[in-house]
């Protein structure tokens, strides 16, 4: 089985925590983790043995509060690492030979944890999205870059959530920025919904509410605003975003933890 606890932050998805669902169907062992006032929507759904409630509710700021209560509830259970999840993943990947292989959650999960364990200073680990990997991809990782929706989190660092937006490449940066190392599979990949707009729920009723286009630009700013050497707001798309090479500012190598001894 896996060796580190499995979280899911949810909200609003009660109908169809997707993620939730494949996990409970191939017996994976994790917690859902809710607000108090949408306990009896997703029990359900949802056995109440792999439902965790947040002490606080509807706080406005984005999943980052609810990220840190399972950072903090797996110290405190004496973790040296957790996963968070997304709750809009299908399913998992198997890149093989240019080829996309259905396969076990578990077995994307365990070989995630074990290669993991090969690395000094590793703070983030992950996987890539099935959609931006091609037949062409030939290396089996990336390093020093963005990892997302499927994260393997070093209790160790001493960085937390913080951002309202785009929380997850901050919390990269922060390990970045610090010559912490982070790590993105592609030799398994994630299968999850391709925007959030398909989606009901989640935070996006209490996050992008207003005008839209000012909402994107405060979005993209937000990171600039705070990571001004790393982050430039661009128009991708017909729509403010924001761009960072990644290989460009993080060059610290990889260390195995077998070449410090």
């Amino acid at each position: 089985m896996n060796k580190y606890p499995i979280y899911i932050v949810s909200k609003g998805r009660f109908e169809n925590p997707i993620t939730a669902k494949k996990f409970l169907k191939e017996k994976i062992p994790f917690k859902i983790v809710i607000e108090k006032q949408e306990y009896k929507d997703y029990s359900k759904i949802i056995p109440k043995e792999n439902i965790s409630i947040l002490p606080f509710s509807n706080l406005g700021l984005g999943s980052f509060p609810a990220r840190n209560w399972c950072w903090e509830d797996s110290l405190k259970n004496g973790f040296k690492k957790h996963h968070i999840f997304d709750d809009n993943i299908y399913g998992f990947y198997n890149l093989n030979k240019g080829k996309r292989i259905a396969c076990k959650s578990l077995d994307a999960i365990i070989f995630l944890e074990r290669f993991s364990e090969k690395f000094y200073k590793l703070g983030i680990s992950g996987f890539n999205y099935d959609k931006f990997v091609t037949r062409e991809t030939k290396k089996p990782f990336g390093f020093n870059v963005h990892v997302y929706s499927g994260m393997l989190i070093n209790n160790l660092i001493p960085f937390r959530w913080r951002l309202k937006y785009n929380e997850d490449i901050d919390l990269c940066l922060q390990c970045l920025h610090n010559k912490w190392n982070t790590i993105l599979l592609n030799n398994y990949l994630l299968k999850k919904v391709s925007t959030t707009s398909k989606m009901k729920g989640g935070n996006q009723e209490l996050l992008y509410k207003g005008n839209k286009r000012e909402l994107k630009i405060l979005k993209a700013k937000s990171l600039e605003m705070i990571w001004p050497q790393y982050v430039k707001t661009k128009i991708i798309f017909n729509r403010p975003h924001h761009k960072i090479i990644w290989q460009k500012h993080f060059k610290h190598p990889l260390k195995l933890i077998t070449s410090l001894n």
